[in-house]
């Protein structure tokens, strides 16, 4: 038995997944305050107004996936390397590197980086993916 808050969920699913074209332009058009792009098939515009109804009814993205999803748009890789506490040792050239991962970063030497990029770079002299340098993916 669907109640509540959900119950209200699944009703106006099942009504965006019955819209016919007309229905989903005008549905976008009061979600949204426009109407939306040209050549959007009712498909895909069934899936966004499906989306956009379960984030008002159930709350949206957090502002750490929200900021995330800008950095993949801005074409950033965001990959989690490791968990915060995490140390991440490496030997290169006879000398053990170790590197604890930070929420903000990572810290080496008592000296703090934003990027595993940077410190690969920093122990080698060259440009270096971070992540590959270190053995992690």
């Amino acid at each position: 038995m669907n109640t509540g808050k959900s119950g209200e969920l699944v009703n106006q699913i099942a009504e965006i997944d019955a819209f016919d074209r007309t229905e989903c332009i005008d549905c976008w058009r009061e979600m949204f305050g426009r109407s939306p792009p040209k050549y959007l098939s009712p498909q895909f515009m069934k899936r966004v107004l499906i989306w956009e109804a379960q984030n008002r009814v159930l709350g949206g993205v957090s502002v750490k996936t929200t900021r995330r999803l800008k950095q993949i748009a801005a074409g950033e890789t965001v990959a989690t390397i490791a968990k915060p506490g995490s140390h991440l040792v490496r030997e290169w050239n006879g000398r053990t590197y170790q590197v604890e991962v930070k929420g903000s970063g990572f810290v080496m030497d008592g000296k703090s980086w934003r990027s595993l990029s940077a410190l690969a770079k920093h122990i080698t002299g060259a440009h270096w993916s971070g992540p590959r340098f270190f053995g992690v993916k």
